[in-house]
């Protein structure tokens, strides 16, 4: 359904995106994953034929965003992170009024309007103007108008940034619902929902994908990466840094509050043997050393680099 090769956007002399490719099957519901400024929202933007890539080629359905943008645009529902709202409209008449430019038959757009607003839960707000609701309901009115036309990819730029849980919660069920029916690409930067919600990852580090796959099929690329969490009933200065130099160690974290002291190793080895040896010589208590994959977050902090780090290669 979406294919993308050698994509490359480049803002004067800054290239915002270098070279991703990638493939969605239709059905899927993939994320992009990644921190602010990575690349997510160009990616999403050339995807929806609103912005033109520097180099390289992407279609969606078959069409090219460079040879058929009105092609995909009939093709797609958007979220873009701020929501297209008019804020002086009712709920109800926004909707008709994003069917009829979506070009919705006129006597289907009472039915499709009745159907969004009850997927997305606002028939308590229909009759509420846009600029009275709250940030979660706005987001709502924006996946509702993404999916007024019955598109069959649906783009969603950071659908859940600013919710609250239990809106969190609602939105992650909305989204899921839509597999199978739709090709969905959303973006965001929390980890556990993308794990949560999608049946893919495509991983972007400052402009590039640097991973993708399912968490299990991430983790199985990089099987050495896990958590250890060792605990102590005092800290002795400069065990943190002595761990940190131990072979395989990426990161020593220290968690406090919780009674004792705790630290966090995520590590390519185990090290446990080791770290036990290094406590104990200290002469403090070891409390605990217990292992733990790392999980997405592990894979994730390992395969993003800092700013610093990547600016001296």
């Amino acid at each position: 359904m979406i294919v993308a090769e050698n994509l490359s956007k480049s803002y004067g002399g800054h290239r915002a995106i270098d070279s991703v490719s990638f493939r969605i099957g239709a059905g899927e519901i993939v994320g992009l994953l990644g921190l602010n400024g990575a690349g997510k929202s160009t990616i999403l933007k050339i995807l929806g034929s609103f912005l033109m890539p520097s180099a390289g080629r992407a279609l969606v359905g078959g069409y090219s965003v460079d040879e058929n943008p009105e092609a995909i645009r009939r093709l797609i529902g958007y979220l873009p992170d701020v929501p297209p709202l008019y804020d002086e409209m009712t709920v109800d008449a926004y909707l008709r009024y994003v069917a009829k430019l979506k070009n919705v038959a006129h006597g289907d757009v009472a039915k499709r309007v009745d159907f969004v607003v009850g997927k997305t839960n606002l028939k308590r707000v229909v009759k509420y103007q846009l600029g009275d609701l709250s940030h979660g309901f706005r987001q709502r009115v924006g996946i509702a108008q993404a999916l007024v036309h019955n598109p069959k990819v649906i783009i969603l730029d950071e659908p859940i940034n600013g919710l609250d849980p239990v809106q969190i919660v609602e939105m992650r069920d909305l989204i899921t619902s839509l597999r199978g029916q739709h090709t969905v690409v959303l973006s965001s930067h929390i980890l556990s929902e993308i794990t949560r919600t999608c049946d893919r990852v495509l991983v972007v580090d400052h402009g590039r994908l640097v991973a993708e796959g399912s968490e299990a099929s991430l983790q199985a690329t990089m099987t050495q990466t896990m958590r250890l969490t060792c605990e102590l009933d005092r800290l002795p200065e400069g065990l943190i840094a002595t761990l940190q130099k131990l072979p395989g160690v990426a990161k020593v974290q220290r968690i406090t509050g919780q009674g004792g002291e705790r630290l966090l190793l995520d590590t390519d080895a185990d090290v446990r043997s080791q770290v036990a040896k290094l406590v104990v010589d200290t002469g403090v208590g070891l409390l605990g050393l217990s292992r733990s994959e790392a999980g997405l977050e592990g894979v994730f902090m390992k395969l993003i680099k800092p700013a610093e780090e990547r600016a001296h290669g």
